[in-house]
């Protein structure tokens, strides 16, 4: 067997398959990653701790897509692309503002609300408590269809609040 794998092909339950074939068969299986931080403040009204209060993360996502192929390059998608599709809507919708739930109605949320208008960084309101679990799945619903529109598929998205943190989609 060493042999016909020196020679370039590898042998599979008695049957040789060439190079290509080969690597079109475990490319097909592939899936890529990128990690993506932001900052950002939220709340959790009706905690029992300290998270009831505005405060702020140091939010890290590991998003994790396939497609049904890969590109020429045997690629499943160029990184800067990858990037450019997550980073702009996190960019545009989580960085640098707060997330707040849509009937959080504090007066403290109404004044972040105010401010960050007027600054140019809307806040984010969300359907419910902004947990790491809601934010996952927003994340997910959010970003999902633009990388289909793109042949992409979302698998998994890991998003730590904290260091020690996380919370997890998959498809």
């Amino acid at each position: 067997m060493a042999d016909e794998v020196a020679r370039g092909y590898l042998i599979t339950l008695g049957a040789k398959r060439a190079p290509n074939e080969m690597w079109r068969t475990a490319l097909s299986q592939v899936s890529i990653s990128r990690r993506f931080e932001w900052d950002s403040a939220h709340r959790i009204a009706g905690h029992e701790g300290a998270c009831k209060a505005i405060h702020g993360h140091r939010y890290a996502a590991e998003f994790e897509i396939t497609a049904p192929s890969t590109d020429s390059l045997g690629r499943v998608v160029d990184f800067g692309e990858f990037k450019s599709v997550v980073g702009a809507w996190i960019l545009n919708n989580f960085d640098h503002t707060a997330v707040f739930d849509r009937d959080d109605q504090d007066p403290a949320v109404e004044a972040v609300i105010a401010l960050n208008e007027r600054m140019g960084k809307p806040v984010y309101r969300l359907a419910g408590p902004p947990t790491a679990e809601r934010l996952v799945v927003e994340l997910a619903q959010a970003i999902g269809p633009l990388l289909a529109a793109r042949g992409l598929e979302l698998v998994r998205i890991r998003l730590w609040e904290t260091p020690n943190c996380a919370a997890l989609w998959s498809a």
